[in-house]
């Protein structure tokens, strides 16, 4: 089983993700979690209030959640478990301490997306992920045709020969 993170910004988009690891991870059961990555702020009382952080949680919309939910029924045979955690600090030392508190196997980063901060102290995943020495994928989406679509074609196909012959 390997756990995959991946650095989100909660925007709709960055759950295309799943699709490309499915696809590029064939055969492998995943633990995908998705992290957004906040700085430490210089205030004390904000150092203090750091526990309770649970309005972190208000940057992720219902849809973000229901199409976690969609992807984990639709590969069920894939995926373990899908989840959301946050990153406070901006060392890659302590970003090497979480990957190794989620036992994080590979970083995963969607190609040509741009990353998009929720608030003042967001910090762009992508130079800790870089720099950690973790496995990084840079995944291309990529379009899932249904397979009567595919059928159907090799169908055309094959009546436009015997037309042709």
């Amino acid at each position: 089983m390997k756990t995959v993170l991946i650095p989100t910004d909660f925007n709709l988009e960055s759950t295309k993700a799943i699709d490309a690891l499915v696809q590029n991870l064939e055969g492998e059961k995943l633990n995908l979690i998705f992290v957004h990555a906040f700085k430490l702020s210089d205030s004390i009382t904000d150092m203090l209030m750091l526990s309770r952080r649970s309005r972190d949680y208000e940057n992720v919309s219902d849809e973000f959640y229901s199409l976690l939910n969609e992807y984990k029924n639709k590969y069920q045979g894939n995926i373990n478990t899908i989840g959301i955690e946050y990153f406070y600090g901006s060392t890659v030392a302590a970003f090497k301490n979480f990957l190794e508190a989620f036992d994080v196997d590979a970083i995963a980063f969607l190609k040509d997306y741009k990353f998009t901060p929720i608030n003042k102290y967001s910090i762009n995943p992508k130079y800790l992920g870089e720099r950690s020495g973790c496995k990084v994928l840079n995944l291309n989406v990529m379009k899932v045709h249904p397979s009567e679509n595919l059928i159907e074609t090799k169908i055309y196909e094959a009546e436009m020969q015997e037309v042709n012959a």
